[in-house]
């Protein structure tokens, strides 16, 4: 009999979060003949979001709907992951490692006293099992783990931007949207210690910074609030994020929801633009593993042209404006 794979989808909104899209892609990875692929869907009046998760090609969707999942609140949330544990017995379940995942994981691992491997990048088979590779020490390091053979289920956090987004699972795996079992799970009464009211947004940016293709970030060298301008001025052709330095948010330059570093948001972009940024440690553990790190700062000593893979010695607030303004030329 074959395994079963787990994939607990995220929602930002009203939409399915990228990193969803990642975590099957994740699956159909894992996957071998006979196995199936479930999703676990929490939130309210999800019609709309369940109809694309059925045209992914999953072999069953298990909804939990109601009104007490309309703001993420940990509790509420982790009734139903624990009892959808509890009806499909998983061998595999995958999380992204956002905000959400770090929450319910640990918590799904000590239910069911099993093991968790967080920030998962990448994995791949071997004559041993699988081993998966995660980074350490604020990434200066990466380590590879397994699971012990007897030990389910497998409980993964995968860190967003580093699996490839699928559309549709292969055809092998795949059936008619109309043929994929569909289960609603009643709905939990946990005790609560805490309950969500309300949910203000200080940044109401289109793109998840965690998510985001291409960043632009700022530093302490961008002066000011104002500065900020011409990075979103560039964000917007580019159809990236705007992030920042704890030195931008400390000074007040922007909110820290902002802030990628290790005591912020870790990104792994495909392109990250560090403006004005000197290139803290901080710092670094929060966006090093950008796949392209283009760094533009007035001081050809920062530390951040190190571990850049292009550098401009310049002046950003004359270097932004004609980088935007070539890039629009192209684009458009």
């Amino acid at each position: 009999m074959g395994r079963t794979i787990a994939v607990i989808a995220e929602m930002r909104g009203n939409q399915l979060r990228q990193v969803t899209f990642e975590a099957l892609h994740a699956a159909e990875l894992l996957y071998t003949p006979g196995d199936r692929i479930v999703a676990l869907l929490i939130g309210h009046q999800l019609d709309a979001v369940s109809s694309v998760l059925l045209k992914t090609g999953i072999q069953e969707l298990i909804i939990a709907d109601d009104d007490s999942y309309k703001y993420y609140e940990p509790e509420v949330y982790f009734a139903a992951v624990r009892t959808f544990n509890d009806i499909v017995s998983p061998d595999i379940v995958l999380f992204g490692h956002t905000a959400m995942g770090r929450d319910l994981a640990p918590m799904l691992a000590a239910h069911t006293k099993s093991g968790q491997l967080s920030d998962v990048v990448s994995f791949q088979a071997s004559e041993t099992g699988w081993t998966f590779r995660r980074p350490v020490y604020a990434g200066k390091a990466f380590e590879s783990r397994q699971f012990a053979n007897q030990a389910t289920p497998w409980i993964i956090t995968i860190r967003p931007n580093n699996f490839k987004a699928i559309d549709h699972l292969e055809d092998s795996l795949s059936a008619n949207a109309a043929d994929i079992k569909q289960t609603f799970l009643p709905t939990p009464s946990p005790s609560l210690r805490s309950v969500v009211h309300e949910v203000v947004q200080r940044m109401s940016g289109a793109i998840d910074l965690t998510e985001a293709k291409i960043i632009i970030s700022g530093g302490r060298g961008v002066k000011s609030s104002d500065g900020f301008k011409p990075l979103e001025q560039l964000a917007s052709v580019l159809n990236g994020a705007v992030g920042a330095s704890r030195g931008a948010c400390d000074a007040g330059y922007c909110d820290y929801s902002l802030q990628v570093g290790q005591t912020g948001k870790v990104v792994t972009p495909e392109i990250y633009f560090a403006c004005g940024i000197s290139g803290a440690i901080q710092h670094l553990a929060g966006m090093s593993q950008s796949r392209v790190i283009v760094a533009i700062n007035i001081d050809p000593e920062a530390p951040i042209f190190q571990v850049a893979d292009y550098g401009i010695v310049g002046d950003l607030f004359e270097i932004i404006p004609l980088l935007t303004s070539e890039f629009r030329k192209m684009l458009t």
